[in-house]
C-alpha cells in the first residue's frame, strides 16, 4: 500500500500523473490519498500534521509517498526511511522530522537510483513515486545508508511551536499543539479572545467557539455549527497563546 502526503492541491494533473507513475512500475500498488491539501510550501506544519496523521494509519507493510518540496531542483538530497519497518519516501528537508521524533528506530538512506528523464520541478512524479513503488513491489534500486543524525530539520530555533497548521473546509483550526501539551483546564487565546475546552462540539452552544483534541491528537479550535476561520479571521501560521 503506498499512502500520498502532499501539498499538490486537488486541482491540475500532478496528482494524477504522480499515481500513473506509481502504476508504471508496479501495477498491483493499492494507492491511498491521505492528504493532498498539506499546507502549501510550509514544511514545518506539514512535518506535524504528517506524524499525527500516520498515528491512525497501518503500523506495517505501507510506503508513505510524502511531497512537500518547496526547494525541488535544489541540492537536497532525495531520501527514504524506514522507520520502525514503515516506509516514508521524499525530500530531506524536515519534512518528515516529527515522524522520526515519535519512532524507535530509523534507518535513513540517500536514494542514488535516477529515472531515464528526471524533471527539474516534479521529482515527486519523476523520482519519488517510482521509488515508493519500487519499495511496494520489493524491487531493489540504489541507495545508501546516510547517518539519521545528517538529516535537515525543519524547526528554527527561535521559531513559537503553537500556531495554526491546518484549516479544513468546516473552517476548524488545527493547531501545532498535540494532546499532551494541553491541560483540559487550560485555554487558549486568540488576539484578544480566550477560548475554553470542551470535550464535544454538543457541550456549547451553537456559534460558540471552543478548543478539544481532535481525532488526529492535535488541539483543534472550531465552533459549533460555525467557522472558526471566519470568526477570528484566522489563517495558517497564526500565533496561538497558551494561558
Amino acid at each position: 500500500m503506498i499512502i500520498i502526503f502532499t501539498d499538490f492541491g486537488v486541482n491540475g494533473p500532478y496528482m494524477g500523473q504522480m499515481k500513473a507513475s506509481i502504476l508504471n512500475v508496479s501495477t498491483t500498488s493499492k494507492i491511498v490519498d491521505l492528504m493532498c491539501d498539506a499546507p502549501t510550501f510550509n514544511v514545518r506544519a506539514s512535518s506535524v500534521l504528517l506524524a499525527a496523521l500516520r498515528e491512525h494509519m497501518p503500523s506495517q507493510s505501507c510506503v508513505y509517498l510524502c511531497v512537500v518540496d518547496p526547494g525541488v531542483g535544489s541540492p537536497r538530497k532525495p531520501i527514504c526511511l524506514n522507520c520502525d519497518g514503515v516506509w516514508f519516501v521524499g525530500p530531506d528537508n524536515g519534512l518528515f522530522q516529527k515522524v522520526i521524533e515519535g519512532c524507535n528506530h530509523v534507518e535513513a538512506f540517500e536514494i542514488l537510483w535516477k529515472p531515464s528523464h528526471l524533471s527539474h520541478t516534479f521529482h515527486g512524479r519523476d523520482l519519488f513515486a517510482p521509488v515508493a513503488a519500487m519499495l511496494d513491489a520489493g524491487i531493489a534500486f540504489d541507495k545508501k545508508t546516510i547517518p539519521v543524525a545528517s538529516l535537515q530539520n525543519c524547526v528554527e530555533k527561535d521559531r513559537n511551536d503553537t500556531d495554526i497548521i491546518y484549516i479544513d473546509d468546516y473552517g476548524n483550526c488545527w493547531t501545532s499543539l498535540t494532546s499532551n501539551m494541553m491541560d483540559p483546564g487550560g485555554n487558549l487565546k486568540v488576539g484578544n479572545i480566550t477560548i475554553n475546552h470542551a470535550s464535544y462540539f454538543s457541550d456549547v452552544k451553537v456559534g460558540e467557539a471552543f478548543w478539544y483534541v481532535n481525532s488526529s491528537g492535535l488541539i483543534e479550535i472550531s465552533v459549533n455549527q460555525g467557522n472558526a476561520k471566519l470568526k477570528f479571521d484566522l489563517k495558517i501560521g497564526d500565533h496561538i497563546e497558551k494561558l
